[in-house]
């Protein structure tokens, strides 16, 4: 059974990838690793991280022993290119492509290997829970939030200030005090 992952849009070019994918093409999925760590490529660890995902797949979502998986396939293809300028001398500028890799890793169990546990069959389609008969509770007996505290209540010496600045204050008379002080001339030296 054929079971794989991906990573997209790694950042690297698919040129280096390619090079580390090669290379672990066929192998079992344990020496792949192994492999992996000792390349000297900085790649290798994009591709590693990519065969452990298709490894966890096979082993918790089909129940295949992770010590009979085999890398049958890896595939690295270009993602999208982000372009960038290098200005230079006398108006020039030098362009600057930032590949993208997408890899893919296929792994599979060896002809003949076992599978450590039968698959488990789908669950059975649970009857929905029904509906509960009660009325909501009226927003005055609700009761206090999590935690523990009655709602804030406005204090009396709030709602006393407020009504305050709306006896006193005339939105419009402010607005022409301003304006007047504005168009003071300033005190300073003349030129």
């Amino acid at each position: 059974m054929e079971v794989q992952a991906q990573a997209k849009w790694v950042r690297t070019a698919p040129r280096k990838v390619k090079l580390v994918a090669d290379a672990l093409r066929g192998m079992p999925v344990a020496e792949a690793l192994i492999y992996c760590k000792f390349i000297p490529k900085a790649s290798a660890r994009d591709v590693a991280k990519v065969i452990r995902s298709a490894q966890a797949n096979a082993e918790h979502n089909f129940n295949l022993a992770k010590d009979d998986l085999v890398v049958k396939d890896i595939r690295v293809e270009e993602g999208p290119t982000l372009k960038r300028a290098r200005p230079r001398a006398m108006g020039r500028y030098f362009s600057i492509f930032k590949r993208t890799s997408h890899i893919t890793a296929v792994v599979e169990d060896r002809p003949g290997a076992v599978r450590r546990r039968p698959v488990a069959p789908p669950r059975a389609a649970r009857p929905a829970p029904a509906p509960a008969a009660q009325p909501a509770a009226p927003a005055a007996d609700a009761p206090p939030s999590s935690r523990g505290r009655a709602p804030k209540q406005a204090s009396a010496a709030k709602a006393e200030r407020e009504t305050k600045t709306e006896k006193t204050e005339k939105p419009s008379a402010t607005r022409a005090a301003k304006k007047a002080d504005s168009e003071q001339p300033k005190k300073g030296k003349k030129k």
